[in-house]
């Protein structure tokens, strides 16, 4: 997984949780979680974790060397199941997590009723362009401010990697070319990082819509720092991506999968 800690923990504690679930099949899981690594790293540890595995659960950028990776591992029977963010033009088994378009457009329309017809711009902020999921977010953000918003003007702001410092840096950078800007959708993460970006700034923040309830988005949500809070439910997509490659080697009976996605949530100070 390619992610900052705070996201992979959350995961990590979804997978073990839900181990319970399927306690007759004696599986084990190792975690690789880096919040920095490049294409060509990530590919030589996903063929690295193929040597004696079955299966890999992915979180990766989409771009063609993992997608060619991905290729290479089912030759092998080796299946890859993406989560939170696809590699749609793979070979992988299935993706798993919300549709992020709607998530994204969730946050467009929760964002009209807060600021309704102001004119000023907002930050939408990704941990790089080059997670799908992410950028689907994004789609569906501008998609929806555009129809319900449109005096409200998106400027992206990545490549932070949700990393505390980077995030930092390219958002205080975003503020000092940006005078207009006043309001957040993150939809990768590092929110307390962003915060103290505006404070150095000095920018009020009129809204702010995060992702994820990780331990530093439920301090901010407490502390009415950030309004809301896209959320899905990792325990469920635990479960489903074991059922899913239990099913591929021929360990649980094949039923119909339906490409449903994982239900978009949302969470404020008052609902944690």
């Amino acid at each position: 997984m390619h992610t900052p800690e705070r996201f992979s923990r959350l995961v990590c504690d979804a997978l073990i949780d839900e181990m319970s679930h399927f306690s007759a099949f004696q599986l084990r899981l190792r975690f690789h979680c880096v919040e920095t690594i490049t294409t060509n790293e990530m590919r030589k540890l996903m063929m690295k974790c193929a040597n004696d595995s079955y299966g890999i659960i992915l979180k990766a950028e989409n771009n063609a060397v993992i997608s060619k990776t991905i290729e290479e591992l089912q030759k092998h029977r080796v299946p890859v199941v993406t989560l939170v963010t696809d590699v749609p033009d793979s070979k992988r088994l299935r993706y798993v997590g919300m549709d992020n378009i709607s998530a994204g457009m969730t946050a467009a329309y929760l964002m009209s009723q807060w600021i309704k017809e102001a004119e000023l711009d907002v930050a939408v902020v990704l941990s790089s362009q080059n997670f799908l999921g992410e950028a689907q977010r994004v789609q569906g953000f501008c998609q929806g401010l555009k129809s319900m918003l449109p005096s409200v003007k998106p400027v992206w702001v990545s490549e932070g990697y949700g990393v505390d410092g980077m995030t930092f840096d390219v958002m205080l950078d975003a503020l000092n070319r940006h005078l207009n800007l006043k309001a957040v959708y993150c939809v990768g993460g590092g929110n307390a990082a962003i915060l103290r970006a505006f404070k150095q700034a000095e920018r009020e923040v009129l809204s702010y819509i995060g992702h994820d309830v990780d331990e530093e988005n439920r301090f901010l949500l407490n502390d009415r720092k950030i309004n809301a809070v896209i959320q899905h439910d990792l325990q469920s997509d635990a479960r489903e991506v074991f059922r899913i490659l239990l099913t591929f080697h021929g360990f649980l009976p094949v039923i119909d999968h339906s490409d449903a996605f994982s239900k978009v949530n949302v969470v404020t100070p008052f609902n944690l």
